[in-house]
């Protein structure tokens, strides 16, 4: 640090320290005895001052030639010249020096803003990015969450799933069972059906071969019956004839007794007369009697007849229902054949 200020004396004291170790006091040396305090100009000026009194002096002259002296003193001012041409170059290279270093600070100081700039820039982009940062973990958190949250979810759906899946097979388990029971059910009401069907066909046909026999029958035995009626009146009109021929006889027969014979054989024949008109009635009877049984045997068998009939429309009236069912089991599992609606 410069002192307050310098004295003449401070520089003859450097200048002579110099002088002693054989060194030219030039104004930067001395400058830099004094410990680089002091300007240059001052210390110039002091030298010139020290170089004036002692050459003035004569009790200080040295025991020298004039020439010598002269010589010296040139050289001296020499010497002066070129440190002052030194001390102007270097002063101007200070100066150029400071002007680059004052150039360089300010460059210094520019890169040093901008240097400020860019780490006020990072620091609020560091806050920022902290900012982000938090933000961001606070999103990973929520996101993780949400995860979380997805991943019980998916947890959940997937056991939904299962379940939906077990009740699927059981809904295709009882869906195969109810088909085949179903099949089964429809086989068996369709061989039922065909069974009954047939078996009401046989029926029928049976009763109606049965009732064209006994309609034949009864007309076999009205058509016997009529013969045997007429029959019966040929044999009352033969009964009457040979009564009429015996009373005839009779009333002949005292007077005709050659014609006994014939009389008697008259009277066996009206007798054997007699006896095939009451086998020819009692037989007509019988033929009644049977007639009479066809025809009660036919009213059975046309009640017989109406009842197969009824009993085949009501088979057929449980075919249609059972039809029925089967299109509504049908409907049913198509149902549940077909997926649930998504809520």
């Amino acid at each position: 640090m410069a002192r307050a200020g310098l004295y003449q004396s401070d520089i003859k004291k450097a200048r002579d320290a110099l002088l002693a170790q054989g060194r030219y006091p030039s104004v930067d040396a001395v400058r830099v005895a004094l410990g680089n305090t002091g300007s240059k100009t001052t210390i110039h000026k002091y030298l010139k001052e020290l170089e004036t009194e002692e050459g003035s002096g004569d009790g200080r002259k040295a025991p020298i030639s004039d020439a010598l002296h002269d010589i010296v003193v040139r050289l001296a001012a020499r010497l002066h010249e070129e440190a002052d041409e030194r001390t102007s170059a270097i002063e101007s290279r200070s100066v150029e020096r400071e002007r680059d270093h004052a150039a360089a600070v300010g460059n210094y100081e520019k890169e040093l803003a901008a240097l400020q700039q860019q780490l006020r820039q990072a620091r609020d982009d560091g806050i920022e990015e902290i900012r982000t940062h938090t933000q961001t973990r606070s999103s990973l958190q929520n996101e993780t969450i949400l995860r979380h949250t997805a991943q019980q979810q998916v947890a959940d759906l997937q056991e939904r799933l299962a379940e939906n899946e077990a009740h699927r097979r059981s809904l295709e388990e009882k869906h195969s069972h109810a088909r085949d029971s179903l099949e089964h059910y429809r086989q068996s009401v369709k061989e039922q059906r065909d069974q009954d069907q047939r078996r009401h066909e046989q029926q029928t046909q049976q009763l109606q071969a049965e009732l064209r026999q006994q309609q034949q029958a009864v007309v076999l035995k009205q058509e016997e019956a009529t013969r045997l009626n007429k029959e019966g009146a040929k044999l009352v009109a033969e009964l009457s004839h040979a009564k009429q021929a015996l009373y005839e006889q009779q009333a002949l027969g005292r007077r005709q007794d050659q014609k006994i014979e014939q009389l008697h054989a008259g009277q066996q024949h009206v007798g054997d007369l007699e006896r095939q008109l009451a086998a020819k009635v009692t037989e007509n009877e019988v033929l009644l009697r049977q007639a009479a049984e066809l025809g009660k045997e036919m009213g059975g068998l046309k009640t017989r007849f109406r009842e197969l009939e009824l009993s085949l429309a009501q088979a057929n009236a449980r075919s249609e229902a059972s039809q029925n069912i089967s299109e509504e089991l049908r409907g049913y599992l198509q149902s549940l054949d077909r997926p649930p609606a998504s809520k």
